[in-house]
């Protein structure tokens, strides 16, 4: 019995299932079908208990064998999903730290721009004030202007007259009048 194929044994265990549904019709048919393997196999009913004995022990060793590997394969998951965790909280940590910092610099860039406005403000009242302290200064420049011309003016004339003085003395005027008579 220990020579029987896998695949066989996986057969006879889907018909014994089938054998012990609750439909008539199915369970039927398998009881009968395991009849017809049975008497070609030549297995008795000793046989068949003997093999399911026999195959216990080793569906143990498999099922340990197999628990071993999952519960292997169990902790390696559950060291990948800690060790996933730990680098989710450590991203989380990160992202507050970099929303803190942007809302920092958030802050900080509405202060400059609050500054900004307060200089640009301030550097448009300071031209009004130049513009209109200039136009003020104009009449002032005009008056220095006109007095200056007027100086000006007056100086020529007092130094034409005293070039006339002294062209007269140094070079004396002939009378052209007597010549006239």
């Amino acid at each position: 019995m220990s020579d029987m194929d896998p695949k066989e044994i996986k057969i006879l265990s889907d018909i014994l299932a089938l054998a012990l549904e609750d439909q008539e019709g199915q369970s039927s048919s398998a009881l009968e079908a395991i009849k017809a393997r049975a008497r070609r196999d030549g297995v008795t009913g000793g046989a068949l208990k003997n093999l399911f004995q026999a195959l216990a022990p080793q569906s143990e060793r498999l099922n340990a064998a197999r628990m071993a590997r999952d519960d292997a394969q169990s902790r390696e998951l559950e060291n990948t999903v800690h060790t996933l965790r730990v680098q989710l909280h450590d991203r989380g940590e990160a992202l507050n730290r970099m929303e803190h910092n942007l809302r920092i610099v958030r802050g900080n860039n509405e202060s400059l721009r609050s500054q900004l406005y307060l200089a640009q403000t301030a550097h448009e009242e300071a031209r009004s004030m130049l513009t209109m302290k200039m136009m003020d200064s104009n009449y002032p420049r005009l008056m220095i202007i006109f007095v200056a011309v007027v100086a000006g003016l007056l100086t020529g004339i007092a130094g034409t007259q005293l070039f006339h003085l002294f062209y007269a003395t140094f070079h004396p005027v002939t009378d052209n009048a007597r010549y006239l008579y």
